[in-house]
């Protein structure tokens, strides 16, 4: 129901506004109408003022007040990415804490301690060979790792003991048309 109906509902007892003239009804629905306007804003500023339903201008905003932009696409990715960011503190040092944080980069990286002291091993499961935007990727996952750690990063690719699985001879390979970089990244 438009606010021009609800203002002639909320009006209607009173004498004046139970003859629909037409100036009487020309000035409730201008008002109505701009009523109409005023929700329809309020309605786009609650949507984007909150990570959680922000679609368009809300969402970079934020990201426009942050150093890096996640690299990830579409509005859940994204919000995802910049709510990870948002809970970086300063007490982020723990490696749970640190892989919720890598969530920021809007892809998905895994830093893991190893044997050495100060080195830590950031990989990424659900991408195999190098992620593509890998420099801009490197920069987040940078910024966001302790300054005194150094990062290595871990690649995976097709083996041949999958390759062997996934193709039964060489021509199916060839039939496939594949580049070599392609081919090594074919994995299941």
């Amino acid at each position: 129901m438009s606010h021009a109906q609800k203002l002639w509902e909320l009006l209607l007892p009173l004498g004046p506004y139970r003859r629909q003239g037409v100036y009487t009804a020309g000035e409730l629905e201008g008002e109505g109408q701009a009523l109409d306007g005023v929700l329809e804003a309020l309605e786009e500023l609650e949507r984007e003022a909150m990570l959680d339903t922000a679609e368009d201008w809300g969402l970079e905003s934020l990201e426009s007040l942050l150093v890096h932009r996640p690299v990830v696409s579409g509005k859940e990715g994204r919000r995802a990415a910049l709510s990870a960011l948002l809970r970086i503190g300063g007490d982020s040092f723990t490696v749970d804490a640190l892989n919720d944080n890598l969530k920021g980069c809007g892809l998905n990286a895994v830093v893991s301690e190893t044997e050495e002291k100060g080195v830590v091993e950031v990989r990424f499961p659900d991408v195999p060979g190098v992620p593509d935007g890998f420099a801009r990727l490197k920069r987040i996952i940078e910024d966001i790792l302790p300054c005194h750690l150094q990062v290595n990063y871990v690649y995976w690719y097709l083996t041949w003991e999958g390759m062997e699985q996934r193709f039964a001879t060489w021509g199916d390979i060839e039939a496939g048309g594949h580049t070599w970089e392609e081919l090594e990244k074919l994995v299941k």
